[in-house]
């Protein structure tokens, strides 16, 4: 991304941050689903390296 990119990226958030709502992301653990924020810090640092791919 380019920074001007990045920048009108971060004023149009700023701008719109009474619109925004909270995103919950969740991922299959153990044969069921569970919110990725409930994780521990190390159960975290996995989650953001796992690579994510198309079929």
């Amino acid at each position: 991304m380019k920074i001007k990119t990045i920048k009108k990226s971060a004023e149009w958030l700023n701008q719109n941050e009474e619109k925004r709502t909270k995103c919950l992301v969740f991922t299959r653990v153990m044969g069921y689903h569970r919110p990725v924020e409930s994780f521990n810090i190390g159960k975290k640092g996995e989650h953001k390296e796992r690579i994510h791919f198309r079929e």
